[in-house]
């Protein structure tokens, strides 16, 4: 039985301290392609792409664009040839064996995308909770974030219209139309992602944050808006 080829997208930004323990991951996993969309690196994250791609049994390509990271994915996901899409952020590693359950849940009838669980690199105190706070969230609300590796097939991806074309908010936007259309499973495996923002503000802090955008968002404050104040905290 032929499976549906996977194109995982990374849209990057001067991610050389990550980008080869994330590629490293993947080399194994069968019938996929390694889409990498720079947005303007400055440092080395394309030499040690390039480097990966010669040496690894695995189809990459790179892709050289202006930085946005709903820009970078569209941009990548116009290059896929995958039935399937997966974006993952370049400082987030996927669970062995992850290939299998995308392709499982998205066979569902009633399944348009999935994401998986989030187990976060740190220890600092309170992560733990953040991390059980995020399966609810993505189990009883169906709203996972883009930091949970959100896959769906490419016909859904684009009936929808892609990413939405915002400077901040996009997977979330993203997750909300999906959430219309049908449901969003949950991977019972978790991603690996790197515990640095928590690390620099504190759990209690990042938090508060990320709340105080997400009901900004809904009340109707511009993206743009909430971008600039949200790297004014970072």
């Amino acid at each position: 039985m032929n499976e549906d080829k996977i194109s995982i997208i990374l849209p990057v930004l001067n991610e050389e301290q990550t980008i080869a323990s994330v590629l490293s991951n993947l080399q194994n996993a069968p019938q996929i392609e390694i889409i990498i969309v720079d947005g303007g690196s400055a440092d080395h994250t394309i030499e040690i792409a390039q480097t990966f791609g010669k040496n690894a049994d695995v189809e990459l390509r790179i892709i050289e664009t202006h930085r946005g990271r709903a820009h970078q994915m569209n941009i990548g996901a116009k290059s896929a040839t995958g039935e399937i899409l997966l974006f993952l952020h370049a400082d987030t590693q996927l669970p062995l064996k992850f290939e299998k359950w995308v392709r499982q849940l998205l066979d569902e009838p009633k399944v348009v995308a999935g994401a998986f669980e989030l187990k976060i690199t740190a220890s600092v105190g309170g992560l733990r909770w953040v991390e059980r706070g995020v399966k609810w969230r993505s189990q009883f609300l169906q709203m996972p974030y883009g930091d949970q590796a959100i896959f769906l097939k490419a016909s859904t991806f684009w009936d929808g219209g892609g990413f939405p074309q915002l400077p901040f908010m996009e997977d979330f936007e993203l997750v909300r139309r999906l959430r219309r259309r049908g449901k969003i499973a949950l991977v019972p495996l978790a991603v690996t992602t790197s515990g640095r923002r928590w690390q620099k503000l504190g759990v209690l802090r990042t938090t508060l944050i990320n709340q105080i955008i997400i009901i900004a968002y809904l009340l109707g404050v511009s993206p743009t808006r909430l971008a600039n104040w949200y790297r004014s905290k970072h």
